[in-house]
């Protein structure tokens, strides 16, 4: 079967981010299937058996994408639906369109090839676009809006089947018109090779990292530290709002990164003791999949989230964390700080949370169930 894979950021394990379309197509590639990889930079090449078909112009790296403004990643996002629908018109015919959103402008490649080879699509919903932009006040114009919507019914309309990384995810894809039957649930996975459980590190540390854009609300987690200046905080990765919280910062929260490998989080999970999972207040947020959750789940360390939905209940009915509620500075550093007074219960979330990581979120198991998706369009 030869996959035409549709991913404006795509990202291998030399870099920083999330690594689902790379372990999905290495492992597709090992299965026996021809996988193209249209997605943004420069050029030709090739990585563990993908092609890689690389589209300039618009941005490859997801941190830098947040940090622009909202008319630049607009123009961006423009810029890879027309470079990636020339680069995906051009052959060798697909059995199988694979096309992953964000962007939702991915969508135009990916119907342009099913009607050029006429072969089937698998769309992949990982955030809820176009309500996402719009409710975090990115895309206000009610004519681009409408746009959008209809770009979005379109896609899910004409895809055989479409993935959702979430269970609101999944809702608000059958919410928005597409058939229930053909929605698949397909969340991240949990990178159990190089996120390892380590033994307790001496001191209580507590570790966020990822993006730092305005849909984190990493401003709760600036002020929990300065509840509780005795505790140590450290903030890895990038985004728009970096500068701004480093300014605002007491001296008990140090910023690193961002990291250059992902060994490096790795690292920085392994010597935390409890490590974030931060939303602003927004209810799409509440249907997020976020890596870092999952990545906190093969650490062995117990995750700490602000949304009240699905991400609550992984850590709530697992045991494998503790929920906060979203921009309460107070309730979280009550919470870390209780969970560092009972160090025993920090030891038995960290369990559980390996063995969720383990039991629900291996990436075998989950690309596997991607790929039968994908089999079962192109037959």
């Amino acid at each position: 079967m030869q996959i035409l894979y549709l991913h404006q950021f795509f990202i291998t394990r030399a870099g920083v981010g999330g690594t689902r379309s790379y372990e999905f197509a290495r492992r597709f590639v090992a299965a026996g299937h021809g996988v193209r990889m249209v997605t943004a930079g420069g050029g030709r090449s090739g990585v563990d058996g993908i092609e890689v078909v690389g589209v300039r112009g618009a941005y490859s790296d997801y941190m830098r994408a947040t940090a622009s403004t909202d008319r630049e990643r607009m123009t961006a996002f423009a810029r890879f639906g027309a470079g990636a629908t020339a680069a995906a018109l051009s052959g060798p015919r697909p059995d199988v369109i694979y096309a992953t959103s964000p962007p939702l402008t991915v969508a135009f490649p990916a119907l342009a090839a099913a009607a050029r080879w006429r072969a089937p699509v698998v769309f992949e919903v990982r955030d809820l676009w176009p309500e996402a932009p719009i409710q975090m006040g990115a895309l206000t114009s009610p004519r681009a809006q409408r746009a959008a919507r209809a770009l979005q019914r379109s896609a899910y309309r004409r895809a055989s089947r479409v993935i959702g990384l979430s269970p609101g995810i999944r809702d608000g894809v059958v919410a928005a018109g597409a058939e229930p039957g053909k929605v698949e649930l397909v969340p991240n996975a949990a990178d159990l090779d190089l996120f390892a459980p380590a033994a307790p590190p001496r001191e209580f540390l507590v570790s966020y990292f990822g993006t730092m854009g305005e849909a984190n609300d990493l401003t709760a987690a600036i002020e929990a530290a300065r509840l509780v200046p005795d505790m140590p905080f450290v903030l890895m990765g990038d985004g728009k709002r970096r500068a701004e919280l480093a300014r605002s910062a007491p001296p008990n929260v140090e910023f690193v990164g961002p990291a250059s490998r992902k060994e490096e989080v790795a690292a920085l999970a392994a010597r935390s003791s409890a490590c974030l999972t931060l939303f602003k207040d927004v209810p799409v947020l509440a249907t997020n999949s976020p890596n870092k959750l999952f990545d906190t789940f093969a650490a062995g360390r117990p995750a700490i989230v602000n949304m009240d939905g699905w991400m609550r209940q992984l850590v709530e009915e697992n045991g494998a964390g503790a929920y906060v509620p979203a921009g309460d500075a107070a309730a979280l550093a009550l919470r870390l700080s209780w969970l560092r007074d009972h160090p025993e219960e920090v030891e038995r979330m960290g369990r559980n949370a390996r063995a969720l990581a383990e039991r629900e979120f291996d990436r075998d198991k989950l690309a596997a169930r991607a790929l039968a998706v994908l089999e079962e369009a192109a037959r």
